[in-house]
This record gives structure tokens, C-alpha cells and sequence, in this order.
């Protein structure tokens, strides 16, 4: 598997992060629908499609409304360069 977002933001809302208390864990951790995507655990590498990741500092909804700050997102780019024509949007 490759680096997920928690591992590559170091969110800590992964299951047993450190910030799970404060923030709750982080549902791209757990979405089982999208493992593998992206070569990534759950939905750790395809996070900009579910909603209430941490971004910015603060928890996001749907796609439609974080569209813009995910696809300006560092770790968006970086899975998407890796990723290259097999990349998932």
C-alpha cells in the first residue's frame, strides 16, 4: 500500500490517532467501499470523495463543497502524480 492522507497529513484522526478524541476518527480511514483506490487502505488515498475529512483545519462536507480546496490539496497532486492514467478522481 502507499501513503495514505492521515499518514501523509498527520491528521492523528486515523483509528487510534492521537486527535480522535478531539476531532473523531476520520471516516477516509474507515470507508471500506473505497480500499484500494489509488493503492490506498480504505479511502486514504481517494479522501477528497468522502465527507468530514480534515482539511484545512477543519472538517469538510460533501465533494461538491470541498471540490476546490481538494484538488488544490498537496497530497491530492501528489496521488495523482503517482498514480499517473491510473489515477481515480
Amino acid at each position: 500500500m502507499k501513503t495514505n492522507c492521515w499518514e501523509s497529513e498527520n491528521c492523528g484522526r486515523q483509528p487510534g490517532g492521537l486527535r480522535t478524541s478531539e476531532l473523531g476518527v476520520c471516516p477516509a480511514s474507515t470507508e471500506a467501499l473505497h480500499n484500494g483506490k489509488n493503492g490506498g487502505r480504505n479511502a486514504g488515498r481517494y479522501c477528497w470523495k468522502v465527507p468530514g475529512t480534515l482539511c484545512e483545519g477543519r472538517v469538510q462536507g460533501i465533494w461538491a463543497s470541498k471540490m476546490m480546496a481538494c484538488t488544490a490539496c498537496k497530497f491530492f497532486e501528489l496521488v495523482k502524480r503517482e498514480q499517473g492514467s491510473d489515477f481515480q478522481a
